[in-house]
């Protein structure tokens, strides 16, 4: 296992995602603008966007019923709350998860989001984009904060989800 960003790499990438954000905001003054984070990771490093942002609409996208592996993934699937408390449409939006990788989460996300209303805009924010070399569908981030395109699984933790703050690859062979 190999460490690719620590808790302050972690934190930087946060802080580089939120000027990002900060910086469409600026854009699209006067529009009604929302974090929708992916359950379970992309809704904290949402939530941590928001707080320093000071953006007061921001929401928790449960994806599991949306997911098109959900048969292969398991017999007995966890779903849990999506919690967005405010209204979509005609809203901008940035989706927020922790690693894009096949598109295929995204892909479900966007469906979700889409059955809760139909925003103006939407764009899609990483933390770690595996690269064009493993995804399936034509999906791509407006922003990622790091890219990891070798071999192996990336891994974000994040408390209070996870003990830590870390950006891990776990390559083959590893526990």
């Amino acid at each position: 296992m190999r460490v690719l960003a620590d808790r302050d790499g972690v934190g930087r990438r946060v802080e580089e995602m939120a000027a990002w954000v900060d910086g469409l905001r600026r854009e699209t003054p006067g529009r009604a603008f929302a974090l929708v984070g992916v359950r379970s990771r992309g809704d904290v490093i949402a939530r941590r966007v928001a707080e320093r942002l000071g953006i007061p609409d921001v929401g928790v996208l449960d994806i599991t019923l949306y997911r098109d592996d959900l048969s292969e993934a398991t017999t007995q699937p966890v779903v849990r709350t999506t919690e967005i408390d405010f209204d979509l449409d005609g809203r901008s939006v940035v989706l927020i998860d922790d690693v894009l990788m096949t598109g295929r989460s995204v892909r479900a996300a966007l469906a979700s989001l889409m059955d809760l209303g139909r925003p103006r805009r939407v764009w899609l924010a990483v933390m770690v984009d595996r690269g064009l070399g493993v995804r399936e569908l034509p999906i791509a981030a407006d922003f990622a904060a790091m890219t990891e395109d070798g071999p192996g699984r990336v891994k974000v933790e994040l408390t209070p989800t996870d003990d830590a703050d870390r950006v891990v690859l776990v390559e083959d062979g590893d526990r």
